[in-house]
């Protein structure tokens, strides 16, 4: 299987079975049979389960297809990220991380410093992070596209230069997906990501996972899970490797429509900071253009709004896009991102992120909706004016 298409809808299936269905339903159970000594594939609810089983498989065959990579999901996209960074990292450690991060990296820092890991971060554009690897680093911690800015980085340049200090590699590829881009073919150690956003992209599961080529490292992942019990439900297992069927229908229609938004909203004079890396103006397109595949560049467009007023009386117009966190479902969704307080963003940032309506139908609304907050800043300052 070559196609992304043909690969996403057969990823992880059993053997065809007369009679048996071809994704089987969710397993659930604790404890299983185990005569003997306590080896086998599985022994007790926490270390293994069927269901996870064939969603792992799939995964690793979307992240490094025609490779013996293992994959491990966890219960949430930071059950993944800290089983990485806590089973490698040790007192005495550095790690580099990014500044511009998913807004819970900075509460893992602390974390991490606590437990005696030296932590420096910098920005993700412009390759930054390169000027933060010294020998002592024991990780290099990646996330391109960063959430909420959209700045990417190379990450085959990054990989090439933590590698000749000794350091692993890994990427947070929960923007991108893998059918956008696969760190672990550009030289990453770990594949990353929240199966909660595009992976699954109905906004109702929690998931996250971690992909390897090292089974040592899969391994490790692995017993940090186990020790954790960060582990996800079966329902929740099959529900994800249900979606994964119609995810390149999803990215492809998500994508194009996210390039097209972002080129609509390009001349609005209100509008500034507009970020996509689709975008062949965008500070990012170059560099994403080259490790990005098939002309995926994500579903999410970013853009700052005046102030929080016009951005709150803008996500009110909207009738065809929630007022949600998260990101990748199959509805729209856009929030003033400065109200969670963990991002370095103005009060007015929008991190909007589309979905599978119309490309006409959205376009319409949203700058629709930016035409009623407009006028309703108008009528304020002629108001405020006349008084």
């Amino acid at each position: 299987m070559t196609g992304d298409g043909t690969r996403t809808v057969r990823a992880g299936l059993p053997e065809a079975e007369a009679y048996a269905p071809t994704l089987p339903g969710p397993v659930f159970a604790a404890h299983y049979h185990l005569p003997g000594d306590a080896v086998g594939p599985y022994t007790y609810g926490r270390d293994g389960n069927p269901t996870w089983s064939l969603l792992e498989r799939a995964i690793s065959e979307l992240e490094s297809p025609g490779t013996d990579a293992e994959t491990v999901v966890f219960s949430s996209g930071m059950g993944a990220i800290s089983a990485v960074l806590l089973s490698q990292l040790r007192q005495g450690d550095a790690a580099v991380l990014p500044s511009d991060g998913y807004q819970l990296l900075p509460a893992l820092v602390e974390r991490l410093a606590g437990y005696g890991v030296a932590v420096r971060t910098a920005p993700t554009g412009e390759d930054a992070q390169l000027a933060a690897l010294d020998d002592r680093t024991k990780l290099l911690w990646l996330e391109t596209p960063s959430n909420p800015g959209l700045d990417v980085c190379d990450i085959r340049r990054l990989a090439e230069a933590a590698h000749a200090r000794g350091a692993l590699v890994a990427v947070d590829n929960t923007l991108a997906t893998p059918l956008g881009q696969r760190p672990l073919e550009l030289g990453a150690d770990f594949a990353v990501a929240s199966g909660t956003k595009a992976l699954t992209g109905h906004g109702d599961v929690l998931l996250g996972y971690v992909t390897c080529r090292d089974p040592r490292l899969a391994a490790e992942v692995r017993a940090w899970r186990k020790t954790v019990g960060a582990i996800p439900g079966p329902m929740e297992a099959w529900l994800a490797h249900r979606s994964l069927a119609t995810l390149q229908l999803r990215v492809d229609r998500q994508a194009a429509t996210a390039l097209a938004l972002a080129e609509a909203l390009r001349d609005r004079p209100e509008i500034a900071g507009l970020r996509h890396p689709g975008l062949p103006t965008d500070p990012a397109h170059q560099v994403a253009a080259g490790q990005m595949r098939g002309g995926r560049f994500g579903c999410v467009v970013s853009f700052t709004l005046p102030d929080k007023e016009r951005a709150d009386r803008f996500l009110a117009a909207l009738r065809l896009v929630d007022d949600a966190t998260s990101f990748g479902g199959v509805r729209s969704t856009a929030e003033r991102r400065g109200r969670w307080g963990g991002d370095a963003v103005p009060e007015g940032f929008i991190r909007f992120s589309v979905g599978a309506e119309d490309p006409d139908d959205l376009i319409a609304d949203v700058l629709r909706a930016l035409d009623a907050a407009s006028g309703a800043a108008s009528d304020t300052a002629s108001a405020a004016a006349g008084g």
